[in-house]
């Protein structure tokens, strides 16, 4: 047993004449890698991430299924910073972005296989065409596919209100062209008054889609207190417009039940949120000028209005004074034939109204003595029946007298003044009061007994 033991030991202990340590293995790989693939190649892949630390940039690559969005390659890439203060701006320049989780790039690339760090690939290049021509096809999907839903349109559908003045802002707390914006409509020269709201959302960078979408569906929650949303950005480099370019944040605009009115962009920028949106402008300042140039044309309707109420009804009285005029003047004549008509008349009713009040009152006279004759014996009859009816009752109420009961030998017990007819009304030590024909005595209880 033992012996087999020892043969087992030996066996797992037994160390090989030829291995490499781990960093030699490295070294081998790295060799191996620059021997063999000593040329750059340009690549094509998706950004699952994008960070700039110190001037470098480190990207991780993914590749994935068509059919399936699964991820089928991965990698890493970095690109130093010399080169990458030379890509950048051009790819900026080119697609109005800076390169993002989700863009599809072009790269030219060396391997690289450090011991210590393991496999990357070196950035040297970048194509922004190839990007720009990624993002235009997004965006030309993300609006095929809002044309098909039947939403392109429908926030541009939305009537702005006449007296649009309670403004809800979808902005950046620190954002330069929110102060522009609300300062020019707090000091336009109309005199307007306007309520603004701001609901703070997140307007460059990653995070755009999200924090714009929840701002607005605060909105949503409180929409009649609102006549329209402004969305406004100023003040950040084109290259962060990209996040504006969501189909979720598209859907929510164009379906929104508020105009939305968008500033967010440069005049050469159009983003797929201003694309459906009710209003698109240049700048906040731009939007201001449109909520305060609406409420200048409702006003100048007023204005309008009034002047024409005013002129109409002047004319229409001056078209009365005139009629009231040669009504005026017809009136004495009008007059005196009526009242020549009207005397004639009045003649005749007044001898017919003689002759009827005279039979009417004759009429009365002789019913008022036929009703009296009829009347006066049965009042009489009603009266003495009466009277004996009194008597009677009068006689009852003599015999009713407690006092006759008294004068007879009976007596009335009364406890808090309250006749007692009942012992169990009764309870030993109460104090009752007893009456006779002739005085009062009172008592306290001392035993009841029931009957």
């Amino acid at each position: 047993m033992e012996r087999e033991k020892s043969v087992t030991l030996q066996k797992y202990t037994h160390i090989p004449d030829m291995h490499y340590t781990l960093f030699e293995l490295n070294n081998l790989v790295r060799q191996t890698i620059e021997q063999t693939l000593s040329e750059e190649y340009w690549v094509e892949a998706e950004l699952s991430e994008a960070r700039q630390v110190n001037g470098h940039c480190y990207m991780e690559l993914v590749e994935k299924d068509d059919l399936h969005n699964t991820p089928v390659a991965k990698a890493s890439a970095k690109c130093w910073r010399g080169t990458w203060s030379r890509i950048l701006p051009k790819f900026m320049t080119v697609t109005g972005a800076q390169p993002r989780a989700g863009m599809k790039v072009l790269m030219k690339v060396y391997p690289q296989f450090h011991e210590a760090y393991g496999f990357s690939w070196i950035v040297t290049d970048i194509d922004p065409t190839y990007t720009l021509g990624d993002m235009a096809r997004r965006r030309q999907e993300i609006v095929r596919r809002l044309k098909e839903e039947g939403v392109f349109d429908l926030n541009k559908q939305l009537p702005l209100p006449l007296f649009a003045q309670r403004i809800a802002v979808v902005s950046s707390q620190t954002a330069a062209g929110l102060g522009d914006f609300c300062h020019q409509l707090t000091h336009n020269g109309y005199g307007f008054a306007f309520t603004i709201e701001l609901f703070t959302a997140t307007m460059q960078g990653e995070g755009v889609e999200q924090s714009v979408v929840a701002a607005l569906n605060d909105i949503y929650g409180r929409a009649d207190q609102f006549d329209c949303v402004v969305i406004i950005r100023g003040g950040g480099a084109t290259s962060d417009l990209s996040g504006f370019d969501s189909l979720m944040l598209a859907e929510n605009i164009a379906n929104f039940p508020l105009p939305v009115i968008t500033g967010i962009g440069h005049d050469r920028d159009e983003t797929v949120a201003d694309m459906v949106a009710h209003t698109r402008v240049k700048t906040p300042t731009a939007a201001a000028a449109l909520l305060i140039d609406n409420l200048k044309a409702v006003a100048d309707r007023i204005d309008t209005a009034a002047r024409r109420i005013h002129d109409n009804t002047r004319l229409l009285m001056q078209r009365e004074t005139q009629r009231l005029d040669r009504i005026t003047h017809l009136i004495p004549t009008y007059l005196s034939l009526v009242t020549t008509r009207q005397t004639s008349r009045l003649d005749t009713l007044s001898s017919r109204l003689a002759t009827a009040a005279t039979a009417a009152v004759e009429r009365q006279s002789v019913r008022l003595q036929m009703a009296e004759g009829r009347i006066r014996p049965a009042v009489d009859r009603r009266m003495t029946a009466e009277r004996h009816r009194m008597e009677m009752m009068s006689q009852r109420l003599a015999a009713l007298d407690p006092q006759l009961l008294l004068s007879r030998g009976y007596s009335i017990t009364t406890l808090n003044g309250k006749a007692v007819t009942d012992s169990s009304q009764l309870s030993p030590g109460d104090v009752v009061e007893t009456r006779l024909a002739k005085g009062r005595v009172e008592a306290k209880t001392v035993a009841v007994y029931p009957s």
